[in-house]
């Protein structure tokens, strides 16, 4: 446990920013899985919606510091990928 009144400060702040950074990350998920559901449901209208959705959430999520720049960039690769697959699918 922290001694000083620093260090008790600087404890308080990591536990309101855990939180905040847990609420975030979740948010992420959220929004790639509806692109993910939208996918294996078979729904290109649906898919492509919840891609534009999930865009600016990953780019908020890096300019925040919850993710990694190249994580993001990867994740919306690959979901634009299974999502122009769908489209030329169909």
């Amino acid at each position: 446990m922290a001694n000083h009144k620093s260090a008790e400060k600087r404890a308080r702040q990591t536990e309101k920013r855990t939180e905040r950074n847990r609420a975030r990350r979740s948010r992420l998920r959220t929004f790639v899985k509806k692109v993910e559901l939208a996918i294996e449901g078979g729904d290109a209208g649906a898919a492509e919606t919840a891609l534009k959705a999930a865009q600016p959430e990953l780019a908020r999520g890096v300019s925040k510091g919850v993710i990694h720049r190249n994580t993001a960039s990867r994740k919306l690769s690959r979901l634009t990928l299974k999502v122009n697959a769908m489209r030329t699918a169909s």
